[in-house]
């Protein structure tokens, strides 16, 4: 049975970024093994990154939102790999659960491609 967890009060943990399953994907596999620990939610259609506490207030990536203490979030049991319900995309490490938050946008802004009206530098 999946638990639904409310993310810590502790400041020093963590905050989640929840991204759409199809850009989540697209990031995840250019961050390869940079990846944190990763749900994916099913119900939602989302995949949720683990990001160091704090990243939340300053987050701003379009097509996702930024989770934090008192909001919950499904944490399937640890080993829990595939559905029906949320499951881990990315098992949580023995090291950290975190994604770097800088290597997170990146990916989601390569993820998502050129933009209309934004400039290629040459050479990119």
């Amino acid at each position: 049975m999946t638990t639904t967890t409310p993310l810590p009060a502790v400041p020093d943990d963590w905050d989640v970024i929840r991204v759409p399953r199809q850009l989540g994907l697209a990031a995840m596999s250019i961050l390869g093994a940079r990846a944190g620990a990763v749900v994916e939610d099913p119900v939602a259609g989302a995949l949720l990154f683990f990001v160091p506490a704090g990243t939340a207030t300053e987050w701003d990536a379009e097509n996702t939102r930024a989770i934090t203490g008192g909001e919950r979030v499904p944490i399937p049991p640890r080993r829990r790999t595939s559905g029906p319900g949320p499951h881990w995309r990315m098992c949580p490490g023995d090291r950290s659960w975190h994604t770097d938050p800088a290597a997170l946008l990146a990916a989601i802004e390569d993820a998502f491609g050129p933009r209309p009206g934004k400039a290629v530098e040459a050479g990119a």
